[in-house]
């Protein structure tokens, strides 16, 4: 199979998917979910649906019991509106993107204050030794220079 075929599949389930939860399922367990990928095996077998849920970790886990609970009726609803064969499984995976996204802001804005702490070390410092330590060329100015006129 291409991976172009591939890409193609997981497009086409994330919006089926996405378009059927818009709708909204018959499950109060249910949040606010937003697929943010899904992936397909080289054999098209099986999808791997990443998904976020706004909200605390409770509406979290209940969301993600929601979804595990619809599976199939998800599934055998792509299956219908994608017209293949074989319906790949549908596996719901959480996408770990935004405490990612939190961990990398935490590390930017420690970077940031050690940016400035070393900024106000700096503003503070004198130089060790002379202002401009690069030696300059000799200036022959003052000098007269002989010339061997042989």
């Amino acid at each position: 199979m291409s991976q172009e075929r591939q890409a193609r599949m997981a497009d086409r389930i994330r919006v089926l998917i996405a378009e059927r939860l818009e709708k909204g399922l018959r499950d109060p367990r249910l949040g606010f979910v937003t697929i943010t990928d899904v992936r397909v095996t080289g054999d098209l077998q099986h999808a791997s649906v990443f998904y976020t849920v706004y909200g605390t970790d409770e509406e979290r886990a209940s969301s993600a019991e929601a979804l595990k609970a619809a599976t199939g009726m998800l599934r055998s609803e792509v299956g219908r509106k994608l017209g293949v064969r074989l319906t790949p499984s549908l596996e719901f995976i959480p996408d770990a993107l935004p405490e990612s996204a939190g961990h990398i802001a935490d590390l930017l804005r420690e970077a940031q204050e050690r940016d400035a702490a070393v900024a106000g070390i700096a503003a503070k410092a004198a130089y060790a030794g002379d202002a401009d330590p690069y030696v300059k060329p000799r200036e022959f100015e003052d000098e007269e220079v002989e010339v061997d006129d042989r």
